[in-house]
């Protein structure tokens, strides 16, 4: 829940903080005419992890794992102390049995579970639930898996997660009735992508019991809120790098190791991404100091001012949960994430007429699921950099289109 009030303290309290660490991301001081609304797609890079990344190209660049030298071991001692920081980052309460292992994001993660881990997990008459409503790298591979085991003989029926119609979360409720002993494995999101929905992924757990494995979809969080695996209690967590202030191509699959057999990536891996990783490590030391709950505060402020202006133009409508549009919501959840539609303006149309007056925002179809939003819509995406002087100058360009 978010109110009027805590948005204005909010704003009030950390805008010193705000402040100080905008003026770390290089891109962003350099274009003050522009405002960057697309995190969720990818983030812009604070300063320290661009001077991780010269220093390491600088003094220590070398392959990982295939030398005895000075620099090589360095590298590796770089890679696997990176491991470590993954572990922390996601308050891992057990990280001397959990593995960590480097992908080139999210979807790879997700992917790489789905070929070398889940195959092996299920049993002809299984049943894994799927969020169908949810971004297509979380709904794809276990498809795919189905397919291929039914190639195997292995019958897998595939239970769609059920949703809440009003609020766009889950069906926790629901969701306990359709688990049964044969739901072994359950897909989840974090953060919706599109509808900036926290998913209440805790209370899964209690919905479908001790022994079933969830695999939770953190591209939208990582980076953004604070993410704790003890609390979520889930068994898999991918994310990717780009999203959480690294460099593209690289991410991580966190696996707890508990449930099931142990997560190991099947074939030769080859060269790792020591670049991004490092990179990687530089922006978990950067979220760490500035704190994630503290820019999960000032993103969501951002998000309920937005949204509570929207919801005043009638020219618009904002996807997603009908009634958390404005900043006094009881159930307002969107975590820096805001999807909306102008009634008479088609959302491409959109997107060039705000690029014209300074705004970056994405204009599509978000690589919903078949289940989700089907239309076009601008998505505004916010990080730390953002300022309530971005938001209100952007309500003001769209009270202007009528």
């Amino acid at each position: 829940m978010t109110t009027n009030h805590e948005v204005t303290s909010a704003v009030g309290e950390l805008a010193e903080w705000q402040r100080s660490l905008r003026a770390q991301f290089p891109i962003v001081a350099a274009h003050p005419d522009l405002a960057y609304l697309d995190s969720a797609a990818t983030a812009q890079k604070p300063q320290p992890v661009l001077d991780a990344v010269q220093t390491y190209l600088t003094t220590t660049n070398a392959n990982a794992g295939r030398g005895t030298y000075p620099w090589a071991n360095r590298t590796t001692a770089l890679v696997e102390q990176t491991r470590d920081r993954v572990r922390e980052f996601l308050a891992d309460p057990a990280p001397g049995r959990s593995a960590v292992h480097f992908t080139s994001g999210t979807t790879e993660g997700l992917r790489t579970i789905a070929r070398d881990w889940l195959p092996d997990f299920l049993a002809d008459g299984d049943e894994i639930v799927v969020p169908v409503a949810d971004h297509r790298a979380n709904i794809d591979p276990w498809t795919e898996t189905q397919r291929l085991l039914a190639r195997q003989g292995v019958r897998v029926r595939v239970v769609e997660m059920p949703y809440q119609q009003a609020s766009g979360d889950y069906d926790h409720t629901a969701l306990a009735r359709l688990a049964g002993p044969r739901t072994r494995f359950v897909a989840v999101t974090h953060v919706h992508h599109v509808y900036g929905g926290d998913m209440n992924v805790h209370r899964v757990r209690e919905a479908v019991g001790p022994d079933a494995v969830i695999c939770l979809d953190a591209a939208q969080s990582v980076g953004h809120v604070p993410v704790s695996v003890a609390d979520l209690d889930v068994d898999f967590v991918a994310f990717s790098g780009h999203k959480a202030l690294a460099l593209p191509g690289t991410g991580a699959v966190w696996a707890r190791q508990a449930r099931g057999p142990a997560f190991t990536p099947g074939g030769w891996s080859g060269t790792p991404n020591t670049v991004g990783i490092v990179s990687l490590a530089a922006a978990l030391d950067w979220l760490r100091a500035a704190g994630a709950d503290r820019i999960e505060r000032w993103t969501v402020a951002l998000a309920a001012r937005l949204t509570d202006g929207l919801s005043r133009l009638d020219a618009y409508e904002v996807v997603g949960c009908r009634t958390s549009l404005a900043a006094d919501s009881p159930v307002q959840r969107r975590r820096g994430i805001v999807t909306f539609r102008h009634r008479g303006i088609g959302s491409g149309d959109l997107g060039f007429i705000l690029f014209s007056h300074g705004f970056m925002v994405r204009c599509d179809q978000h690589c919903q699921g078949g289940a989700g939003e089907r239309s076009e819509s601008v998505r505004v995406s916010l990080h730390v950099h953002n300022t309530v002087e971005e938001i209100d100058r952007l309500l003001s360009v769209l009270a202007a289109l009528g």
